[in-house]
């Protein structure tokens, strides 16, 4: 049944969803007569660059309502396909993507009459930046599919438990860090151009929590012991770090407020040496709701970044990263600065935009990224699906509606940008393509979750076992790496 057809089945008469059933019918790649995946955008009023490319990131939201209306066979070939693209073998050229990474995107050649695929590990990319979350995504993805389908021996075919472990393995490899987090460099997630997330960021880290619990539930083929043990011992670490170190609300400001800097060994309160006067306390004393707080957006030696970044933020809500208290404070925090969060389109990427001097220096004077737009606390129609999900874990339903009420009318006029500027989101991006992919299954995917709740299952976990992460708690950092390291 094509999407088309499968929209005048499911709604009644909404020109919106028969129009953004159409779009998305339309974005489909098809490889060797099967489809693969579709198309970053289908704007035909400009030049192309690599938005005409499948990128594992961006085909996600796609994927997932294809799989909650029973178009599994798109999704089945997705990740077919792209496991065949993983690098296996291990490269002494430094310049070649790593053995276990996914590509950023991938697109159909043809030569001689046959077609190819050609993937891109980053090394045409903008900044020649590394899709670190891609692979992350693939692994949450394939996990999604073997709960919609129930075909699990899918996930337990040698090539798939391979990919999986590869993936793990690179995630888990020995390294200097010594946090219990996934570091990597700036650009390496949705936001993919300089923006001073390097480091340990949310987003990075969600993602690679649920990657992790999505392989744990897959990998139980024999031999598999070893890499379960490490997913076991970095699992409750992992959860514990974030929950203690990037939380930030009133009770945690104030403590933070009063840090000592310059501090040595165990007993050290401020562990990672985070100097007061680095952060904007009177503002966020504003900002902050009482009943309010969220997940910064990135710590490190030093550095408390004190953004709020939506995608690992609803990610953490969704995954069980957060706490249920956790969760209720950030859907709270963006009930009650639903001007700055959501404003006239939802959602922001970050909040707020870095302005002035800090904008020059931290993105290089970046003319995409200028304040309040991109990925400069621009705002983003693809996180309504986040939103959605996060809603629907904390029974904040009204959340979600409001958002796609405000959402949906203006969508469908502006043909379904990628992207909007302004503090409120009101005006289109600058450089924004219409016919955004992401865009159109991310409003459908929003609206599914909402009248279909039992969909979440497939993006969601169980809480990881209390006990576990209690115990991860009562380390010290410095105790953590040994029980942390693969």
């Amino acid at each position: 049944m094509q999407l088309k057809d499968l929209a005048a089945t499911t709604v009644k008469d909404n020109d919106i969803d028969v129009e953004a059933w159409e779009a998305l019918e339309k974005s489909i790649v098809y490889y060797q007569g099967r489809p693969v995946g579709t198309v970053a955008a289908f704007d035909n009023s400009t030049e192309a660059l690599n938005y005409d490319q499948v990128f594992v990131r961006d085909f996600v939201s796609s994927a997932l309502i294809f799989l909650m209306k029973g178009r599994t066979d798109i999704v089945r070939n997705f990740l077919e396909e792209t496991l065949k693209l993983q690098p296996k073998e291990r490269e002494l050229d430094a310049y070649k993507p790593a053995r276990g990474l996914m590509p950023a995107s991938f697109k159909v050649v043809s030569i001689d009459g046959k077609e190819y695929l050609d993937a891109d590990f980053g090394e045409h990319a903008i900044a020649r930046v590394t899709p670190v979350d891609s692979c992350l995504w693939w692994i949450i993805l394939l996990r999604a599919y073997v709960v919609a389908t129930k075909d699990f021996c899918f996930a337990y075919q040698p090539e798939f438990q391979t990919g999986i472990k590869l993936i793990v393995e690179l995630c888990l490899a020995n390294r200097f860090d010594m946090y219990p987090t996934l570091l990597v460099p700036d650009g390496a997630c949705m936001i993919d151009r300089r923006m001073g997330i390097y480091g340990h960021p949310l987003e990075i880290q969600a993602l690679f929590y649920a990657s992790l619990r999505a392989a744990r539930e897959l990998l139980v083929c024999e031999y598999n012991e070893n890499i379960v043990a490490a997913i076991d011992n970095r699992l409750p670490l992992l959860c514990a770090h974030i929950r203690q170190h990037y939380w930030i609300d009133i009770n945690r400001l104030n403590a933070i407020y009063r840090f000592k800097g310059e501090e040595y060994g165990k007993a050290a309160v401020n562990l990672f040496n985070i100097y007061s006067d680095s952060l904007p306390y009177y503002e966020l004393d504003k900002w902050l709701p009482i009943n309010g707080g969220y997940l910064a957006g990135n710590v490190g030696p030093s550095q408390l970044d004190t953004r709020f970044f939506s995608l690992g933020n609803l990610m953490a809500i969704i995954s069980e990263l957060a706490t249920e208290e956790q969760s209720q404070a950030i859907m709270n925090l963006v009930d009650q600065r639903w001007d700055n969060l959501v404003g006239d389109m939802p959602m922001k990427i970050c909040f707020p935009a870095l302005e002035g001097e800090e904008y020059r220096i931290v993105t290089g004077c970046d003319p995409k990224n200028i304040p309040w737009s991109y990925h400069n606390a621009g705002s983003w129609p693809v996180l309504l699906w986040m939103l959605a999900a996060a809603a629907v874990k904390t029974n904040r339903v009204d959340l979600a509606k409001k958002a796609i009420a405000v959402a949906a009318p203006r969508l469908k006029n502006d043909e379904w940008v990628e992207y909007y500027d302004g503090k409120k989101g009101r005006l289109i991006g600058k450089q924004a393509r219409k016919y955004q992919t992401w865009t159109i299954a991310g409003f459908l995917l929003a609206k599914e979750l909402i009248e279909n709740p039992q969909h979440l299952p497939l993006v969601s976990f169980e809480e990881l076992p209390q006990e576990l992460v209690s115990r991860a708690c009562e380390f010290e950092i410095g105790s953590v790496v040994d029980t942390a390291r693969y």
